[in-house]
């Protein structure tokens, strides 16, 4: 049997639940992590550290928002409680004193922190406290700490002091963010943002690639193309990782359940490919399909909980509408498995486990000689006959409640589907480059074909970046006229107009190994249609739709399959061999970093570098060693870290998990099992990505 791979998320939990236990490592907690569970993509449980008493010990978890964004995008309040937190507050938050209870600090690093710190410590707010960095603390600030601390007198209250290097964000098991926010695109490219402010946001990235290479547990080869924020970020990563083995007597990567990677080849440690966003803005405004990146369009999702709204009273709309919040978490097995489907299997899928859960709720209630399901209770009689299915009971309410959710979900993006004709743009896009400027024009112009500006403006630029075609001054002006005219804020247009040669030199995507059709299937969608008389309650008093109505207006097609420019660019660097001549020529001088070599090394750009609108090429002149040899070059990787500078979107995450998957199942079971690993600054949707480019639009005016 083939052993578990851990996921990013599974070692981040790892991380997280031995800083809940005091930082103990459980006996257990590595067989653990390898069972079916974690497999499945629960969280691993071990057994938290007891008191004398033989109680697990009680504990108070204070964090800022940082830490707070770290535990709740990957654990839930249950999970805290089941680590003795009794209570979780912000630092910055009013609070009282609990004497005799420990506090376990989660947060980054800051002056303010510090000081706060100092102040519980000095009103004995609790008892020792455990203090743990998200990232490694700067010496200066460290003194400053150890000053503070001697001037109250409080050293006797810090029971542990600990750097985590978890200052990153997972949000699916191998996607992360840095939640540095959408205004890191617009700082490294404004002419406004000075040298030092640049630094500092380089300074950040760097940061948080050092936690997740340390988290991955082994040191990778780093690859990035030449000039802009990508060569600087990677040349001072590359000095960090090289600096901490050389000058840490034990270093991070020689601990005990972790990758040895010492005296490892370069081609079994990752490759870590950081590109900036420029090199493909595409994916950061098309219209897509599958339900993960529809979820991010349409619906409102931060750190994995989604709001919505929907009306109170499906028959009666007038009565208003009300926000409901679904928190996807680690063990929702619908989501795990349909999150990067194409829209219309997800219907499908409901409908199968909806039936699948029916024919099982109807076989326990025959057994055990009841109406309903709702009958059986698990404290309601100990008759023996019923003891199977009062076992069973909490699996199939916890069963039927997440495809309750997911049914709100689809449903609620269906309605957002059909308002605003995303499938009409989703199948125009698929053959973007074939549309001519008359069509274009024509559907810019047309009401009946999308009432959002918003989605027409991303269609314009989506077709303005693809084409080959040259767009005069005056078209333009005519295609400028027809967006105006429907609403639309064409402010960022002088700004994609400025950067369109520059992705176009680094744009690609393979052709479609099948189009785009629509499916034979006519009955693609049923699966919502034949849903409502299979569910116990309706959706939460209804969501103001007809389904069967709703269904009708959308197309039944599913997507080509196609790789995009960030996935043509990872299998020409993972996979050489298979990869195209095309791909290849791209990325063939994409600089060569080895922080385990000592002549792999380049030099350390500075932050004026970083500007994208600098000339190729001006970034600081590589050193031997940077340049990859031919056997560089051509050496394969089995594992990868992506990491785009700006902003990353679902679309890339989705189509590089998909090429993963692919590839892998192309070897066979004997074959090369590849992972992919995908991040960025921060994973942002279409609408705020708009604004950022806009704001520069109004800077390029």
């Amino acid at each position: 049997m083939v052993a578990h791979q851990q996921t990013l998320r599974d070692r981040q939990v790892a991380s997280l639940e031995r800083i809940l236990n005091l930082n103990h490592y459980s006996s257990d907690a590595s067989a653990n992590h390898n069972d079916s569970g974690a497999a499945n993509g629960l969280i691993p449980q071990t057994t938290p550290i007891l008191n004398s008493e033989g109680n697990p010990i009680w504990k108070v978890l204070v964090f800022d928002d940082l830490g707070r964004d770290v535990i709740s995008s990957v654990l839930r309040v249950n999970d805290l409680r089941g680590w003795g937190v009794t209570i979780h507050l912000n630092i910055k938050s009013q609070r009282h004193t609990i004497p005799d209870v420990p506090v376990l600090y989660l947060l980054e690093p800051t002056s303010d922190n510090l000081r706060l710190i100092n102040a519980d410590l000095s009103k004995n707010l609790y008892s020792d406290a455990y203090i743990n960095f998200l990232s490694s603390i700067p010496r200066p600030l460290m003194e400053e700490f150890a000053a503070q601390i001697a001037e109250s007198g409080t050293a006797e209250s810090i029971a542990q002091m600990y750097d985590q290097y978890l200052n990153f964000i997972v949000g699916e098991p191998d996607l992360f963010s840095l939640g540095m926010g959408k205004d890191t695109y617009w700082a490294l490219n404004s002419a406004q943002t000075k040298d030092e402010e640049i630094d500092v946001v380089v300074d950040k990235i760097v940061s948080g690639l050092f936690s997740v290479v340390v988290t991955m547990g082994s040191i990778p080869i780093i690859r990035s193309p030449k000039g802009g924020p990508a060569e600087m970020i990677a040349a001072r990563l590359d000095r960090k990782l090289r600096d901490h083995v050389l000058n840490s007597k034990d270093n991070l990567f020689s601990n005990q359940g972790q990758r040895a990677a010492t005296g490892s080849t370069p081609s079994s440690r990752p490759v870590l490919v950081i590109v900036d966003r420029n090199v493909d803005l595409i994916p950061m405004l098309s219209h897509s399909w599958t339900y993960q990146s529809l979820v991010h369009d349409v619906l409102k999702i931060r750190l994995n909980r989604i709001t919505m709204e929907t009306h109170v009273d499906g028959d009666n709309p007038s009565k208003g509408k009300i926000k409901r919040s679904y928190d996807l978490n680690s063990n929702d097995f619908f989501w795990s498995r349909n999150a990067g489907v194409p829209f219309p299997q997800v219907a499908e899928d409901i409908d199968r486990e909806l039936t699948k859960y029916k024919d099982d709720a109807s076989e326990i209630t025959k057994k055990s000689g009841v109406n309903s399901i709702e009958d059986l209770s698990e404290s309601g009689s100990s008759a023996q006959h019923l003891k199977a299915a009062i076992t069973l009971l909490p699996e199939l309410r916890e069963r039927k409640a997440t495809l309750d959710m997911h049914m709100n979900i689809a449903t609620t993006l269906l309605q957002g589907i059909k308002d605003r004709q995303l499938d009409n743009f989703f199948q125009i896009e698929e053959n973007i480059t074939k549309q001519t400027k008359a069509q274009i024009l024509e559907l810019l112009n047309d009401a009946d074909k999308g009432k959002e500006p918003l989605d027409k403006l991303r269609l314009f630029i989506t077709w303005f970046l693809s084409t080959e075609q040259e767009v005069s001054r005056v078209e333009m002006d005519r295609f400028e006229d027809a967006l105006t005219r429907v609403g639309a804020d064409i402010t960022a247009l002088a700004y994609v107009k400025r950067v369109r040669d520059e992705t176009r030199m680094t744009m690609m995507t393979s052709a479609p190994s099948q189009p785009s059709q629509p499916s034979t299937d006519i009955n693609l969608f049923r699966g919502f249609s034949s849903i409502s008389n299979k569910l116990t309650d309706r959706l939460g008093g209804g969501l103001g739709v007809n389904l069967d109505s709703l269904v009708s207006g959308v197309k039944n097609f599913l997507p080509a399959n196609k790789d995009i420019t960030i996935t043509k660019i990872v299998e020409s660097l993972m996979d050489p061999a298979s990869a195209s001549s095309s791909a290849i020529a791209k990325t063939e001088d994409y600089l060569y970093f080895d922080p385990r070599s000592k002549d792999a090394r380049g030099t350390m750009p500075g932050a004026q570098a970083s500007r994208q609108h600098s000339a190729p090429g001006t970034f600081g002149v590589p050193v031997a060693g940077t340049t990859a040899t031919f056997g560089q070059r051509r050496q394969g990787f089995s594992e990868a870290i992506v990491f785009t500078v700006g902003g990353g979107s679902m679309d890339e995450y989705g189509n590089l998990q998909d090429w993963a998957k692919r590839t892998s199942a192309a070897q066979g079971q004997a074959g090369v099992r590849r992972r992919v690993v995908y991040g960025s600054t921060e994973i942002i949707n279409a609408a705020e990505f708009m604004s950022v480019v806009a704001r520069l639009g109004k800077e390029s005016g």
